[in-house]
């Protein structure tokens, strides 16, 4: 919607657009959209009022085209498709929510890594599959609090306690089940007659 003005005196015409921007706010001023960070603003249900003067487009050389008109709303003087834009709406908005993801994103990474566990063994953090292995719903694994590699060192070492000590007990069973043999002369062979 436009208005135009004309009058005798600038202060004349400023104080009849003043009027019209108090009376018209409800219809041309947009909703700020909900949450914290955004400063954008929605204009979807909202009718851009813009004002022109005739004196304005006498002294600008280019007319209506030059930057003659002002949105109610805004201080300054634009041209018209610069009135009518609305900078500070959906592509703000779209910035802004952008953003909020983003930041978004970095509260839960930094939460999630403050979740990581830490093997008892070194101090090192889990890697993601490490800690995913570990949360596994199964029975309790026995090194479930190490990270892999000390996991691995660890396995390694109950595997070779767990095969030496039955290296040991199958030489204990062999020497008690072998039969008491008695040494028949020096070398082990009978006497000669």
């Amino acid at each position: 919607m436009a208005f135009v003005f004309t009058g005798k005196t600038a202060a004349q015409r400023e104080g009849r657009i003043q009027r019209l921007e108090q009376a018209a706010r409800a219809y041309f001023a947009g909703t700020r959209h909900r949450g914290e960070w955004f400063t954008a603003v929605d204009y979807h249900q909202a009718v851009p009022v813009v004002v022109i003067e005739l004196e304005r487009i006498a002294a600008d050389p280019a007319g209506a085209a030059g930057a003659v008109w002002r949105r109610l709303g805004r201080d300054e003087w634009q041209t018209l498709s610069e009135a009518l834009d609305n900078p500070d709406g959906d592509r703000l908005y779209a910035v802004q929510l952008r953003e909020a993801r983003r930041r978004q994103a970095e509260r839960e990474a930094a939460h999630r890594e403050a979740q990581r566990p830490v093997c008892m063994h070194c101090g090192a953090k889990f890697t993601d599959d490490r800690w995913q292995e570990t949360t596994r719903p199964s029975w309790p694994g026995e090194w479930d609090r190490l990270c892999g590699s000390c996991a691995a060192e660890a396995a390694d070492r109950a595997e070779a306690e767990r095969v030496a000590r039955r290296q040991a007990e199958e030489a204990e069973r062999a020497a008690a089940e072998a039969p008491a043999v008695k040494p028949r002369g020096r070398f082990g062979i009978g006497r000669r007659r």
